[in-house]
């Protein structure tokens, strides 16, 4: 199981496939996503990656939040996450993820806070009908109607749909389709609507109820801190720096061999 990634969403946009569809997408944006820390089975009881996003201002970090980047050798991040992950997916702390750590036509689950609609009535909330426009109806068109029994049992059932608070709460979007990548700019084109508003901070994880593309990076596509060091074999890395060791003392340049 792999890594997420934090993502803050830009906007929607729309975008021309080969086939000449027409697809709405919303634009996602990596900036500088960094592992800041691990937690392992044997010190803390699970296995996760505890990753960070943007670069937020040492005076608005509490004291102890700056030993914990400190630590890590890693700048003050406005936002921090953890994410499950297998031990064959751990990252080296200090790695900065890129945005294609997905791949083209993936599927994936995104996770994020809903804007708040504020107070709304139960036609808004819950897409009630109302009551009708006549027939002794006078000033109660948009009401909920009844809510309950009247001596029996003589109460209204916890979670009734009423009105009240709307918005404003977790929602994951399941199955959504990667369209395309931009490495150099950190932007993750994801076909149709993200929760959340613009602006905010989204996690972008594999999708559970798909099976995860053959050519996903494992443990992901990382920069400064994994993969490149991860394809060298430790044998034929071993032979090479001990061959450039032994030309440096030599005084030669390598081009002559015994």
């Amino acid at each position: 199981m792999r890594t997420g990634l934090i993502a803050q969403k830009l906007g929607m946009s729309a975008i021309f496939a080969e086939d000449g569809r027409h697809l709405p997408v919303t634009v996602l944006r990596v900036d500088n996503c960094q592992v800041v820390a691990q937690r392992r089975q044997d010190t803390d009881g699970y296995t996760a990656l505890q990753l960070g996003v943007g670069t937020a201002k040492v005076k608005n970090i509490s004291q102890p939040m700056r030993g914990h980047f400190a630590r890590a050798k890693v700048e003050p991040k406005k936002k921090l996450a953890e994410f499950r992950v297998t031990e064959d997916a751990l990252i080296d702390v200090g790695s900065e993820l890129m945005a294609d750590h997905f791949v083209v036509g993936q599927m994936v689950d995104i996770a994020g806070t809903t804007q708040g609609k504020g107070f709304a009535g139960g036609m808004k909330r819950h897409g009630f009908a109302g009551l009708r426009a006549s027939h002794g109806v006078s000033i109660n068109h948009r009401s909920l109607g009844s809510t309950g029994q009247c001596q029996d049992p003589g109460k209204v059932f916890k979670g009734k749909k009423m009105a009240g608070q709307m918005g404003s709460v977790r929602v994951t979007q399941q199955n959504l389709e990667i369209i395309s990548t931009d490495v150099e700019r950190g932007l993750i084109f994801v076909k149709g609507s993200v929760p959340g508003s613009v602006g905010n901070f989204v996690f972008v994880n594999d999708a559970v109820k798909k099976m995860l593309p053959k050519d996903a990076p494992l443990p992901g596509a990382v920069r400064g801190g994994g993969l490149e060091e991860v394809e060298v074999e430790p044998a034929k890395a071993a032979v090479e720096v001990v061959s450039e060791v032994d030309a440096a003392a030599s005084g030669d340049n390598g081009d002559e061999k015994e």
